[in-house]
């Protein structure tokens, strides 16, 4: 009744999923909310806290606000929504692992990022979503056009993996990135004792240990784009080598996705020599900063039990093949 009566936009209208997610709108890509995710027949609505309209520098045209008929009786108070209509959806971008997804549209004002930061819940939305458009009717595709140089040959002597691009029945367009160990991690701020959590991408290679700064947002550039952004697409916060890592603290209460990593803190190590730096930020201070104290603890906060897990595993079998036994893992109440 909610949906019909306070959201939807047509009377025929069904909703087909709900999910809850973090969002990230590319007007404002330094914005992080919570919104209500609302998958129908027709379109895409994000429902937003009213105090959140102050955020927005400028009106959004797929925004719309309005209260209850019977405000002061009901229970339930729809103020602020976004609408990005399907009709008007042209790609889907997909995160490492799965762990968030990008809606894209044909402007700025329809794009928005979901940062789910949970594979499940990303694949549960993208297959109602593919279910969805493929009731759609749309015209035909328009006829191939050719390749122009760039586009023909431009990628062929990279090295690097491609992604991986699915063009849906409904022509919209669905992008899986390449296979990397990464996993979307919160965790608070280096150097900052405690504080509010930020959230940062936790990049896992064969013998270091990064934490980044993503930008959800910009990349790969929507068509619409005519420059790059200012942001880069990743920033480097802090490396360590697997090696370096002396133990790993586990949390059960209360908050059992809590972890601590404890690295011996060394210096005169080259933490970027085997990485590529074509997509990095500068880091500031330079690679392998010196902390306070002889350790070096990385306090996070892994949103799924599932992916603390993962992670867990892959740096155990990393840790043991570099020191040649295992991990030392402690429990802390």
């Amino acid at each position: 009744d909610l949906f019909h009566n306070s959201i939807a936009e047509v009377e025929n209208e069904e909703l087909r999923h709900l999910l809850w997610s973090s969002v990230v709108f590319y007007q404002t890509p330094g914005l992080e909310v919570t919104a209500c995710v609302l998958l129908s027949s027709k379109a895409v609505y994000f429902i937003l806290h009213d105090g959140l309209r102050r955020y927005f520098s400028e009106p959004l045209q797929d925004f719309w606000h309005q209260k209850n008929t019977d405000y002061n009786n009901s229970p339930f108070h729809v103020s602020q929504c976004f609408v990005l209509k399907l009709s008007d959806l042209q790609s889907v971008n997909v995160g490492l692992f799965d762990q968030y997804f990008r809606l894209t549209g044909s402007s700025p004002t329809q794009v928005v990022t979901c940062l789910t930061r949970d594979s499940y819940l990303t694949h549960c939305f993208l297959q109602h979503l593919m279910l969805v458009l493929s009731s759609l009717e749309r015209t035909p595709s328009p006829e191939p056009v050719d390749k122009d140089f760039y586009s023909e040959f431009g990628d062929k002597n990279t090295g690097k993996m491609e992604n991986y691009e699915l063009i849906h029945s409904s022509r919209v367009k669905f992008t899986y990135p390449s296979e990397e160990e990464a996993f979307q991690v919160v965790t608070p701020h280096l150097g900052r004792g405690r504080g509010p959590l930020r959230p940062k991408t936790l990049l896992l290679t064969s013998a270091e240990i990064f934490l980044l700064d993503e930008d959800y947002i910009h990349y790969p550039l929507p068509e619409f784009a005519k420059e790059p952004p200012q942001r880069d697409r990743y920033r480097l916060d802090d490396g360590r080598r697997v090696r370096d890592l002396d133990r790993v603290l586990m949390g059960y209460y209360p908050y059992p996705q809590a972890l601590t990593l404890v690295f011996d803190d060394t210096q005169g190590h080259d933490l970027m020599g085997s990485v590529t730096l074509d997509h990095f930020g500068e880091m500031p201070g330079g690679p392998g900063r010196v902390g306070q104290g002889r350790e070096v603890q990385w306090q996070v906060f892994v949103p799924s039990a599932e992916s603390r897990e993962k992670l867990i595993s892959l740096l155990a079998r990393q840790w043991e093949a570099l020191c040649g036994r295992e991990l030392p893992v402690e429990l802390t109440g």
